[in-house]
């Protein structure tokens, strides 16, 4: 299996980018092919109005890396995992600004996008936070927000690490052992067992066994 890690935290000694490595590295000791890549090396601009700067040929003229990146590691991957520390109660503009790019791509106005939102169904997505708040709802509007996009997307939200630190390397020392649990998003980001029934939803009376 393929699978993109994207870190969206701006330091790469942060508290996301060390979680976001444990992932990748459960990744890849379970044997998937997986990129590790951050956010701040592939974007340099947001989204525009793509009626005002698309090239004429359809391709999208924000010259920078999210095409290449979107293009040929996000759509052929199997499985994403996102790691963004938590600004503002909200996902970092990083990471909001790679999920609004995708519209370039998406848009009727780009010439390859039937074969480009058939190739975004169907992942497995996997999600991780860090703050320093525990507040347990800290995190509900970026879980809310993933469990939507893969919803619209026909893929399967798989789970969520939220580690707590403030300093650099402070989520380390969290009990709760969030570098442990990314490293086991990682390593079964494609074994997890997720269920999102619907009232008729076939579905046997037990969930193990």
């Amino acid at each position: 299996m393929k699978a993109l890690v994207l870190c969206a935290s701006p330091r790469r000694d942060g508290n996301s980018a060390l979680l976001a490595r444990s992932a990748a590295r459960g990744l890849s000791e379970a044997g998937h092919d997986v990129d590790l890549l951050y956010a701040d090396d592939v974007l340099i601009s947001f989204l525009r109005d793509c009626r005002c700067c698309r090239a004429s040929n359809g391709d999208c003229t924000i010259d920078d890396g999210f095409r290449d990146v979107f293009l040929d590691k996000y759509l052929p991957a199997d499985g994403f995992v996102a790691a963004t520390p938590i600004y503002w109660y909200g996902m970092s503009a990083q990471l909001k600004a790679f999920f609004d790019r995708m519209f370039c791509y998406v848009a009727a106005s780009y010439p390859h996008s039937p074969d480009v939102i058939r190739a975004m169904q169907g992942k497995r997505i996997g999600l991780i936070l860090s703050s320093e708040e525990t507040y347990p709802t800290v995190s509900a509007g970026i879980v809310q927000q993933l469990q939507e996009f893969s919803r619209y997307t026909r893929s399967i939200f798989v789970g969520l690490v939220h580690g707590h630190g403030n300093a650099r390397g402070d989520v380390a020392n969290d009990p709760h052992d969030p570098m442990a649990r990314a490293h086991r998003l990682g390593h079964e980001l494609f074994a997890y067992r997720a269920t999102d029934y619907q009232i008729d939803t076939p579905r046997s009376g037990r969930v193990w066994g």
